[in-house]
C-alpha cells in the first residue's frame, strides 16, 4: 500500500489548490482541456491585477482544441482588449498574444 493511498482522489489528485507563478506567459501543455477555462480566467484576472499589459498563452498547435477553449475564454473576458496568434518566433498559432485592458 502506498502511503496516503486512502486519501487519493482521482478527480482532484493535487488537493484543493494548485498554485502557478504569475508571469507574462502561461503554458498549458499537459493540462487536460476541462481545467483550461478556469485556469485561464484566473490567470488573466491575476495578470491584469498585477499590471501586465501583454501576456502570452501557450496552448500548442495539435488539432486546435486547447486553442479554441482559450479563445472562448478570451472572447468573454472583461480584462482582454485584443488577442491574436503569436509571431512565428514566439510560437505562431501554437500560442496567443493577449493585450490586457489598462486600469
Amino acid at each position: 500500500m502506498i502511503s496516503g493511498e486512502d486519501d487519493w482522489d482521482e478527480e482532484n489528485p493535487f488537493g484543493d489548490t494548485v498554485e502557478f507563478p504569475i508571469r507574462d506567459e502561461l503554458d498549458l501543455h499537459g493540462l487536460p482541456p476541462r481545467l483550461i477555462p478556469e485556469l485561464v480566467e484566473s490567470y488573466l484576472g491575476e495578470a491584469s491585477a498585477r499590471g501586465f499589459t501583454v501576456v502570452r498563452i501557450v496552448h500548442g498547435k495539435g488539432v486546435g482544441v486547447q486553442r479554441e477553449i482559450v479563445r472562448k475564454v478570451l472572447d468573454r473576458s472583461r480584462v482582454v482588449e485584443a488577442y491574436d496568434d503569436a509571431p512565428a518566433t514566439r510560437g505562431g498559432w501554437g500560442a496567443t498574444i493577449v493585450r490586457l485592458v489598462q486600469a
